[in-house]
C-alpha cells in the first residue's frame, strides 16, 4: 500500500472527495515529520509511536576492500507498535 492507496481509502471511507482526502494524509505525515524534526514523540493511541533515535558514531568496514571506515552519528526515525496493533496483526 502506498500514500495513494490510503487516500483513496481514507476517501472511500469517510465520503470526501479524493483530493481533500489525499490532502489530509499530505497533512498528517506532515505533521508527524515535524514534531519529529523538533525532537518529539508522536503517540497514536492503539496503533504506536514514532520517535528519533540517536545513533552513536562507529567504525565500519567496506566489505569490498575490508578497509575501515568511520560512519558519523546520525539521528533516525523509528517506530514502535503499540499492543493493539500488535494483537491485530498476529490474529
Amino acid at each position: 500500500m502506498n500514500k495513494r492507496d490510503l487516500a483513496y481509502i481514507v476517501a472511500y471511507e469517510t465520503g470526501m472527495s479524493r483530493a481533500l482526502a489525499e490532502a489530509g494524509v499530505d497533512s498528517v505525515f506532515k505533521a508527524i515529520s515535524a514534531a519529529l524534526q523538533d525532537g518529539a514523540k508522536v503517540r497514536i493511541s492503539g496503533f504506536g509511536t514514532f520517535e528519533v533515535r540517536d545513533r552513536k558514531a562507529r567504525v565500519g568496514r567496506n566489505p569490498r576492500t575490508g578497509e575501515t571506515v568511520p560512519i558519523p552519528a546520525t539521528r533516525a526515525p523509528a517506530f514502535r507498535a503499540a499492543q493493539a496493533l500488535k494483537q491485530a496483526v498476529n490474529s
